[in-house]
């Protein structure tokens, strides 16, 4: 049985002629068209447009010395025969130096009276002693006689609780050699408390007149919360460095008693930093568009006017007072002498007390000291540097001892990466003149041996 081609039966007639005689889309070309040699065919094509491969990055540095960490360097190797000679010279130089900054800070003399509580302890009509808990003496291993205080008023005095005065005499027993200087110390307040030390405007210390948002709102450093008062004035100087200003007053006269010496005068010039100026400008704000701080009132009763805005480019104290201490004890300098001595006498001192403390347990204190090379007396610097030298010595005598006792013997430094590629380097440069002078001995045996034939 033969199977039937019906393929083209179910095409219609004009669809069969078509295909008798040939698609309409045969590679062949129909007679009458000319075929072009010229044309371009698609292989052709293909190979112009062709991707080339993309280059493999490599990751490798480019060979050279510094790339490759091959440049020259120093090594040293630190075995006992180097160690010990190290510690002991640390020791030699560390010791006697530090002893001598020990000695520089114990010949600075000085002396610290307390007067936290004279307002509570000292009496209106007679001398008092002044307990021995209140005072320390540095002064050459001198017997000192007690001090003493006494309450007083000050009647030029507007506000009544600002009228009482401490008068102090205290007896210096030997000359103290100039430079002197006078500072005030306080207690167990917390200068380096973040709220207090940022609670100031710079803008306002170097004398611009910024405006209530920028002490207000300044990220970092800002007033708050004594910006302005109630009426809506900017405070000047605002925040709460400034606000807690202290104002003890003493006379800058000290006043020779009994005839026993003169008076001593002191300085209130150059007791802040010379750099300053660069920084305390006076202000540009005018009057009416300021108010003192509230701590400030009895300063300023009646408020600002063109005559009392504070200069606090010349104003010494504000400016020492600005700087925040980063302990809770710290000094501030209120006078100095730097031309004379202050002689062997009895001398009193008038204290205006108007700066609080007690409320906080609080401390203040007249503190008078001498300085030399390093600053006043301060023993850190003195034994950390013999602390230092005698480590050092206690070390290096330890490291010999058991060198001497029990000696390790040291590994072969030629076995270290750096002197191991120089070695390398050395075995591969005589490995080649090695064969070089081979191959030339072996060149004249051949060349003897071809003279001995002929």
């Amino acid at each position: 049985m033969s199977v039937k081609d019906s393929s083209n039966d179910v095409l219609a007639p004009e669809m069969r002629g078509l295909l008798a005689s040939g698609s309409p889309f045969d590679d062949q070309s129909e007679p009458g068209y000319d075929q072009r040699d010229d044309l371009e065919t698609e292989s052709d094509s293909d190979s112009d447009y062709a991707i080339e491969p993309k280059k493999e990055k490599l990751r490798r540095p480019n060979d050279n010395a510094f790339q490759q960490q091959r440049l020259k360097a120093l090594n040293p190797v630190i075995t006992a025969y180097w160690l010990i000679p190290i510690l002991l010279g640390l020791g030699v130089f560390l010791l006697p130096l530090g002893g001598a900054m020990w000695l520089a800070s114990h010949r600075v003399q000085d002396f610290t009276i307390d007067y936290s509580q004279c307002e509570n302890l000292a009496s209106a009509d007679y001398w008092l002693p002044i307990p021995d808990q209140y005072t320390n003496y540095n002064l050459d291993y001198a017997h000192v006689p007690q001090a003493q205080w006494k309450l007083d008023t000050n009647e030029s005095q507007p506000f009544e609780d600002e009228r009482r005065v401490c008068k102090i005499q205290f007896h210096v027993p030997h000359t103290l050699k100039s430079p002197l200087y006078f500072f005030y110390r306080l207690e167990n307040f917390s200068q380096n408390h973040r709220r207090y030390a940022k609670s100031f405007s710079e803008d306002q210390i170097e004398g611009t007149a910024a405006s209530l948002a920028s002490i207000k709102d300044g990220v970092g450093e800002n007033c708050e919360p004594l910006s302005q008062d109630a009426s809506g004035k900017k405070l000047y100087p605002c925040g709460l460095v400034a606000n807690s200003l202290f104002n003890d007053t003493f006379t800058p006269t000290f006043t020779g008693v009994n005839g026993t010496s003169d008076d001593y005068v002191w300085s209130r010039n150059g007791i802040a930093w010379a750099t300053n100026d660069g920084r305390f400008k006076k202000t540009k704000y005018d009057p009416s568009e300021i108010a003192p701080p509230p701590n400030w009132y009895k300063m300023f009763p009646e408020g600002y006017n063109s005559t009392n805005v504070p200069d606090i480019s010349k104003w010494e104290d504000f400016q020492n007072w600005m700087f925040t201490s980063a302990l809770q004890k710290f000094n501030k300098l209120y006078m100095r002498n730097d031309n004379e001595a202050l002689p062997e006498g009895v001398y009193e001192v008038s204290v205006g007390l108007h700066f609080p403390v007690l409320p906080y347990d609080g401390k203040k204190k007249i503190f008078i000291s001498q300085r030399s090379v390093l600053g006043g007396k301060n023993y850190f610097l003195g034994y950390s540097w013999i602390a230092g030298g005698a480590c050092c010595m206690v070390v290096g005598l330890l490291v010999l001892v058991v060198n001497i006792v029990k000696p390790r013997k040291p590994g072969d430094e030629r076995l270290l990466s750096w002197n191991r590629e120089k070695l390398e380097a050395d075995e591969k440069e005589a490995a080649e003149a090695n064969r070089k002078e081979a191959g030339e001995a072996e060149g004249e045996r051949s060349t003897a041996q071809s003279e001995t034939r002929a």
